[in-house]
């Protein structure tokens, strides 16, 4: 079988940041690595459930809700997969993941759809203070963060 794209990148020098993965029609994939691969360092399911709720829950309420596809974590828990439509520029998907990284740092209340068993299929596993600070630390990664810092290092 062909290696998928996201198999291919070399996980050896891959740091902290966004990237576009790969862009399939009109379709781009972002790569937020939110910690280094390999090197024992992950993100815990509680606290990347609860990110992932207000992550998808912030950008499908912005004005590029039409254009969000879909936001979920890796499963090697290294980050999150964002897909949009190319409809949003690179420097606004940037801009969009950065303010959603500070509504999530800053959230305080009820996880949205995660109050109830109807909402969410594992609704108990949740961890908004771990959640902030995976957005706090991710933020720092991503300040002043270019379009041209977008491709993967070499």
């Amino acid at each position: 079988m062909k290696k998928i794209t996201s198999f291919c990148i070399d996980h050896d020098i891959l740091g902290k940041g966004m990237y576009v993965s790969r862009i399939d029609q009109d379709v781009v994939t972002y790569d937020l690595r939110m910690v280094v691969p390999n090197q024992g360092v992950y993100l815990d399911n509680d606290g990347l459930h609860t990110f992932e709720h207000l992550f998808a829950t912030y950008v499908r309420n912005t004005s590029y809700s039409d254009n969000v596809v879909y936001v979920g974590p890796m499963g090697c828990r290294t980050g999150f997969y964002f897909l949009t439509r190319d409809r949003i520029s690179y420097s606004d998907a940037i801009a969009l993941v950065q303010d959603t990284l500070a509504f999530i740092a800053a959230f305080e209340g009820d996880i949205p759809g995660a109050q109830l068993p109807k909402e969410c299929g594992n609704y108990l596993d949740h961890n908004l203070e771990k959640a902030k600070q995976y957005a706090k630390d991710y933020a720092e990664v991503l300040k002043g963060w270019t379009q041209e810092q977008l491709k993967y290092p070499e």
